[in-house]
């Protein structure tokens, strides 16, 4: 998992509301269980014309131009601002595969849908919930090459005019981030324990290891 410390990067406004899991990666698209891939499925059925399958040369298909992120002035865009419930419905890890996967680093919003809040720090995605009023005047004064310099350690967000925005984040969860840790990582630093138990316990019960 790659690790977030700090990004000053483009932002790209997703101005609507209650996004559920499925309009970000649609369910035709959940039958791998790699994590990488999904990017060009990102939401699929808003960015494209056509009904998007599996597999599909994505290069070729007819795009939405009106869909903001496939607006020239935010390609390369890794920060999305969106509105409040971002991530509901269900719970599949695939959404933040696949805005991971298509670039985008941080995620800001009023609210996340839980399991999806929980789901973007396993995957290396720093979603920030700000209070309505902060976001609102983020997507205002939002305007083309507009970037945000998003610190993890200092716990700040920094706007084009020099404005500082402070953010919350549970403190195991930013060591992990800032350490670049998912759950299997975590548990390897604890390698030589998990050894050590595994050999101890052999040798008192030693048919639980036999081959």
């Amino acid at each position: 998992m790659r690790a977030f410390t700090k990004i000053t990067a483009l932002v790209a406004p997703l101005d609507r509301a209650n996004v559920d899991t499925d309009a970000i990666i649609p369910k035709q698209f959940l039958k791998s269980i790699r994590r990488a891939g999904f990017g060009p499925y990102l939401f699929d059925e808003w960015r494209y014309l056509d009904h998007g399958e599996p597999d599909m040369d994505c290069t070729h298909r007819p795009v939405n131009k009106d869909f903001v992120l496939n607006k020239p002035e935010y390609q390369g865009a890794e920060i999305l601002l969106t509105r409040e419930n971002f991530g509901c419905g269900s719970s599949r890890e695939h959404a933040p595969w696949a805005l991971e996967d298509f670039g985008f680093r941080a995620i800001i919003a009023p609210s996340f849908a839980d399991i999806f809040y929980n789901n973007c720090f396993k995957n290396g995605l720093l979603p920030i919930a700000l209070n309505a009023q902060i976001v609102d005047s983020l997507f205002k004064e939002l305007v083309e090459g507009y970037r945000l310099t998003i610190d993890l350690e200092t716990q700040k967000i920094t706007t084009p005019g020099g404005k500082s925005i402070g953010f919350d984040i549970d403190e195991n969860r930013k060591y992990r981030l800032l350490n670049g840790l998912d759950d299997i990582a975590l548990s390897l630093k604890h390698a030589d324990k998990i050894r050590a138990y595994e050999a101890e316990r052999s040798k008192r019960a030693p048919w639980l290891f036999a081959d």
